[in-house]
Order: structure tokens, then C-alpha cells, then sequence
């Protein structure tokens, strides 16, 4: 069972001076990237009312994040909502951080009118799909990608 929340957690809408630390964040989930990457890439993010991105942070510093998009779909009436992010510093994990992202990310949906949430995790991130499990998540189906050619 993880540890409880840390008691000075706190948890808010991420800024673009977090660049830094969401590239080390994405660097861990292995997808290089660089913080005038991450950057760029928050600068339109954060323009897009559908994406909402959170840090929690933990004596001052960012220790985790995560980022949701909402969006309609073809399959259902209502729009859904899916976590496209989700990282925590490898020497923070199993001390409910990601639980209290995953937490703030859900009630942000409530808050919109989403009441179904989708996410993607690689198959060997074993540890990941039990903490999903654990959260109400189910397996449904599979994931294909495909790199296009430019």
C-alpha cells in the first residue's frame, strides 16, 4: 500500500516557467526532451482550452505531472476526457503523488461535464497498470502507432 499523501503537497495549474522541470519529467518517462522543447510545446498547450496541465510540488519543487485533454468522439454522444501525461519523478513514486494528480485531473473533468476518462500506458509499465487498476481503471482494448513519413 503507498504511503499517504506528503502533507506539504500542493497541487496547481502548471506555468511556463515549469518547463524545465516537466522536460526532466518527460526525459524519465523516457521521451527525450529539452526545456525550450517543452517550452515551445506548453506555450500552445496552454492556449488550448481543451488541455489542462498540472504539477504537483513538493517543498517548493516540481515533483510530478500530469496533462488531460478533453474531446468529442465519434463512438459516444457526450465528450470524453483522456490523460495523455502522467509522470513522477522516479525518488518521489509510492508516496501518493500520482494518486493526488490523478485525483485532480478526475474532478477537473467532473467539473467540465466529462464523466468518461480514457489513458495509454506501454505495455511493460507493469507497475503503472496495477496503479490504475487500483484507481477504477479497466483494460479495454489495444494501441497501435504508426511513424508517417513527413
Amino acid at each position: 500500500m503507498p504511503d499517504e499523501q506528503p502533507f506539504n503537497l500542493a497541487i496547481r495549474v502548471a506555468e511556463l516557467n515549469d518547463a524545465a522541470a516537466l522536460a526532466q519529467l518527460m526525459c524519465e518517462l523516457g521521451y527525450a526532451t529539452t526545456e525550450s522543447e517543452m517550452q515551445r510545446r506548453m506555450k500552445k498547450i496552454s492556449t488550448d482550452e481543451r488541455y489542462r496541465t498540472f504539477v504537483a510540488v513538493l517543498d517548493g519543487r516540481v515533483c510530478g505531472m500530469i496533462g488531460t485533454l478533453t474531446s468529442l468522439s465519434y463512438e459516444h454522444n457526450d465528450p470524453g476526457g483522456r490523460i495523455l501525461a502522467i509522470a513522477i519523478l522516479g525518488r518521489m513514486r509510492r508516496r501518493g503523488i500520482g494518486r493526488a494528480l490523478i485525483a485532480t485531473a478526475e474532478k477537473d473533468f467532473v467539473q467540465r461535464g466529462i464523466r468518461r476518462v480514457a489513458l495509454n500506458t506501454q505495455l511493460a509499465r507493469e507497475e503503472a497498470h496495477k496503479f490504475y487498476e487500483s484507481l477504477g481503471y479497466e483494460r479495454n482494448g489495444w494501441r497501435f502507432v504508426k511513424q508517417l513519413r513527413a
